[in-house]
């Protein structure tokens, strides 16, 4: 995150209890996050408010240059045109912004499918929903073609290479 306060943050796909933001919003100035349905219990959280919506429709409502951080956490692979919703985030991004997205890879494929349609142990639907996975090479042109600099992106594997976490400075 970035080193200063009173940031505003947006967390899209920030899910029914909206864990980021509820986590850290004693930390920021606002937050504002975008799902299908958020609880009223998160809805109560003062500086927070909510979009429901996808994040594909939610996104270009968005005033340019509203955040100073832009989570992607888990949801770029649920979207059918990630360049579009990876522009708009560089749109709502102020100078020197933040985008923090994290992704599954193709090595994560197999044992999330296997995981959620064989063992029953993860989301059905959540799995049945992934549009892509990513690595680098799939991931990088995508930021740079939405404005991203070369320079200020880095990614980065994690957890045996099943989730590939990238920072996308504006």
């Amino acid at each position: 995150m970035p080193k200063r306060s009173e940031l505003d943050v947006l967390d899209l796909g920030c899910g029914y209890d909206a864990g980021y933001l509820r986590a850290m919003h004693s930390h920021f100035r606002s937050g504002t996050g975008i799902d299908y349905r958020v609880s009223e219990e998160v809805r109560k959280l003062p500086r927070l408010r909510f979009i429901e919506d996808s994040i594909e429709a939610a996104l270009p409502r968005l005033a340019d240059k509203e955040f100073d951080v832009v989570l992607f956490i888990s949801a770029l692979e649920h979207v059918w045109d990630p360049l579009s919703c990876l522009l708009e985030c560089h749109r709502v991004l102020k100078t020197g912004g933040l985008l923090m997205i994290n992704v599954p890879t193709w090595s994560a494929k197999p044992v999330l499918e296997f995981s959620a349609f064989r063992l029953g142990t993860s989301p059905f639907d959540g799995v049945e929903d992934h549009k892509m996975y990513y690595d680098k090479r799939t991931l990088w042109p995508l930021l740079v073609q939405a404005g991203f600099k070369p320079s200020q992106i880095k990614l980065r594997y994690r957890n045996l290479r099943m989730t590939l976490l990238g920072l996308a400075g504006k």
